[in-house]
């Protein structure tokens, strides 16, 4: 096989700062892709603004003639791409992956969050299986050694029997999506089976132009009976840690919030009875890298080359998916949400259309 064909929709502008304003994440893939050394080449891209593809352009080595303003044509005049990779907002990946899907791409690596509605995760996903594309989502850290190494531990019995998973962070939805996601990730994997939850949304706050709570409070059940609960916004304080694992044994934290933990590691576990706490070397490694993309962007480089999904697939981003939107649809109907989901909408969208929420937005 020879070097595999990539193009990109959505390059943005040369990433400055990290920032929910808009921060050209391409240029992250596009490292990563450069780092397998001869086993992909970009040759394609499109980008709204022209002057940012063409930056982006040189920037790779991407030829004139592949460069695009308009993805649509991009799909139907270069043949045979094994891979895109869509950076755009959230409200534009659904029709983005699903027009990659039915122009046959071998596989698609979109930024995170999935969609902006269940029903539109549930259609990309969908489609992408019936036409043969291995559509995946960057959910990155967990490449990460300290989750690897949590999860290790977990299957090695370290804490006991694995009985809840935590984790504590802005949002639900923007961040929180790797977040339910390393929580499904070191629960093996598993599914969800009711949700129940309630949120409040008093300011209005967009990440990447979609909708995000102020603060939520979300317990779940997997089917193996683990059970899962974050706090987000002001309290987040009530767990500590970025992510903890609790078993009948003992307890891991990933991230501590502990100021005694600050420059020792983000990984820290205990038995029950034990004062202190033990300290696992992550190699400088924290919650969020550095090399995350170029490990996750490898893994799925490699799988897609024997005929395989990675980790980061769509069957898997969807779980996680599903367990948000079941959130904010408990807290739009006040009851329990048992799964699988039967909404298409965005509840938290739906509860503002409806004046249920009326976010404060402040003065520009």
């Amino acid at each position: 096989m020879g070097a595999l064909r990539v193009a990109f929709i959505g390059t943005g502008k040369k990433p400055e700062k990290a920032g929910a304003l808009g921060y050209g994440m391409a240029h992250m893939h596009a490292v990563a892709y450069q780092a397998l050394k001869g086993e992909v080449q970009i040759v394609a891209l499109a980008d709204i603004v022209k002057e940012n593809a063409e930056s982006f352009a040189e920037m790779f080595g991407v030829p004139r003639s592949g460069v695009y303003t308009d993805y649509r044509e991009m799909l139907a005049k270069e043949a045979k791409l094994d891979i895109v990779s869509i950076a755009t907002w959230p409200h534009l990946h659904a029709p983005m992956a699903i027009a990659c899907a039915e122009a046959h791409a071998g596989a698609v690596y979109c930024e995170k969050p999935m969609a902006t509605s269940y029903g539109d995760a549930k259609r990309m996903h969908q489609i992408s299986v019936l036409n043969g594309t291995k559509l995946h989502f960057n959910h990155q850290r967990r490449f990460g050694k300290p989750f690897r190494l949590a999860r290790k531990m977990i299957d090695e019995g370290a804490i006991g029997k694995l009985e809840r998973v935590e984790f504590t962070c802005g949002d639900i939805y923007d961040y929180g999506t790797h977040s339910i996601d390393l929580c499904n990730y070191l629960n093996g994997e598993l599914g969800a089976k009711w949700v129940i939850a309630q949120i409040d949304y008093r300011e209005e706050k967009l990440v990447f132009g979609a909708h995000c709570e102020n603060q939520a409070l979300v317990q779940w059940e997997y089917t193996n009976g683990v059970m899962g609960f974050t706090a987000t916004g002001p309290g987040a304080k009530q767990i500590g840690a970025h992510n903890k694992a609790v078993g009948s044994e003992g307890v891991i934290e990933i991230g501590p919030h502990d100021p005694a933990a600050k420059d020792k590691s983000v990984l820290r576990w205990r038995t029950w009875g034990k004062k202190d706490w033990e300290y696992i070397d992550t190699q400088g490694e924290s919650c969020h890298g550095p090399g995350y993309i170029e490990r996750a962007i490898a893994d799925f480089v490699a799988c897609y080359k024997r005929g395989q999904s990675s980790e980061l697939s769509s069957a898997h981003a969807l779980r996680a998916t599903e367990i948000i939107f079941a959130a904010y649809h408990s807290s739009r109907t006040h009851s329990r949400v048992d799964l699988p989901l039967a909404i298409e909408g965005h509840p938290l969208l739906g509860m503002i259309e409806e004046g249920r929420l009326k976010p404060f937005k402040k003065p520009q």
